[in-house]
């Protein structure tokens, strides 16, 4: 593919000056998709894709709707998805880029000091769940797009708009339905992020279910039982000192450390008075990417197992509920990272740098079938620093005005015709 030639500064000036008279339309749109719940669990997440596909069509922007059968998604412990495609082309020769965001998010949680689906704007910064991550990029995604068409200049090749409902379980009914079913095959995608790096690489994630058996029993007479809970922490005590180990396990991949485990969720036992029959805990292992997912599966089975086998009578079962492949660096993506870290230092006055991320997202599944990607949207430097997945996430409308200018920008250079 022949790289883009950069147009003229005239044309990235007339991008920046929409985006500007347009920005209060903008932040009004972020509002009315953050005021509708996407929370996930429960998962029911087709009202919100049919309001954003109602705002997109106001403005002249057609959203193809692909619902997910029922039978699929309450498979996944979810309610509702539908997924959303817009489709813009325009004359031969050129790519087509992809702009995805997701519109599930986990529920508020406690300590807000905002309505969480309020989409209120105080001190410059708009509150509410998603704010952040990652409505906030159906907006920047949207408003880009139309400063890129409000030009009237000639364009190759083509855009599209993923805004899609499964991030948080995975993606596999989100982007990887998109991809199976043949609706989206881009040249170059763009995925939700934040502004002040360009993110070109992650950890993958399993996560595992195991259920520890042993034999209640009263507790007065616990030696007719076998605790299951004693077991448990046997077995927790062995996985929690392969952190230790795994601190000498180092990525290659800047802004990525070293693998790690967590168990996240406990649950077991029935009564105080009575010796647990059953334990029942999560754990979330990130893989940095040089790393095997089947070596890494295989070796946390191996230690589940051996430290099992020191408590008579307890027997163990373990389920796969996740396996999340690690995004691996790909230089076919130079066009498009370099034009976002160009723009990106254009706009904000300083320089963007690329760096992988420990989180897991739906790239890898575009990743996966060799589609050249980059992370890269509207958010501050940090996932704390917003909030996200936290009491009162926000997004720092700057942010939001200076990241749809530069993914603007990006792909006018890409797409000039």
């Amino acid at each position: 593919m022949n790289a883009p030639v950069a147009p003229s500064t005239d044309l990235y000036g007339a991008l920046d000056a929409w985006i500007d008279a347009h920005f209060d339309e903008e932040v009004r749109f972020l509002q009315e998709l953050v005021r509708v719940p996407t929370d996930t669990p429960p998962g029911h997440n087709a009202p919100h894709a049919e309001r954003t596909a109602e705002l997109l069509e106001s403005f002249g922007l057609a959203a193809e709707k692909h619902p997910v059968p029922a039978e699929a998604v309450r498979a996944r412990g979810l309610r509702s998805i539908t997924n959303l495609v817009v489709r813009r082309r325009y004359t031969e020769g050129g790519p087509l880029v992809a702009l995805n965001a997701h519109g599930d998010v986990v529920p508020p949680g406690e300590g807000w000091t905002r309505d969480p689906y309020g989409g209120e704007v105080v001190d410059g910064k708009l509150y509410g769940r998603a704010a952040a991550v990652s409505k906030s990029d159906f907006a920047t995604y949207t408003f880009a797009l139309r400063a890129l068409e409000s030009l009237g200049a000639p364009l190759a090749g083509g855009v599209e708009l993923l805004f899609t409902y499964d991030e948080e379980f995975g993606g596999e009914l989100g982007p990887g339905w998109l991809l199976d079913h043949g609706l989206t095959r881009p040249d170059y995608l763009v995925a939700a992020g934040f502004s002040y790096q360009v993110v070109t690489a992650h950890n993958g994630c399993l996560q595992m279910e195991v259920t520890v058996h042993g034999v209640m029993a009263h507790a007065a007479i616990p030696d007719t039982g076998v605790d299951a809970l004693q077991g448990a922490v046997r077995i927790l005590n062995a996985l929690y000192a392969q952190n230790e180990r795994y601190k000498a396990v180092r990525s290659q991949v800047p802004g990525i450390t070293c693998p790690y485990l967590n168990v996240g969720r406990i649950e077991g036992g029935t009564n105080t008075n009575v010796v647990p029959g059953k334990v029942v805990f999560k754990l979330d292992r990130r893989m940095i990417p040089e790393e095997d997912p089947a070596e890494v599966e295989a070796d946390l089975r191996r230690v589940i197992a051996d430290a099992a086998a020191g408590v008579p009578g307890l027997t163990v079962e373990i389920e796969r509920l996740l396996l999340a492949q690690a995004w691996k660096p790909d230089a076919r993506n130079a066009p498009l990272v370099q034009a976002l870290q160009r723009h990106g230092q254009a706009v904000f006055g300083e320089p963007i740098p690329t760096s992988g991320t420990p989180l897991y997202t739906d790239v890898r599944l575009f990743g996966a079938r060799g589609i050249p990607a980059a992370i890269y949207g509207a958010g501050p430097r940090t996932v704390r620093e917003s909030n996200a997945k936290r009491a009162d996430e926000h997004l720092v409308l700057e942010d939001l005005r200076r990241a749809t200018k530069v993914v603007a920008r990006t792909l006018l250079d890409l797409l000039k015709g």
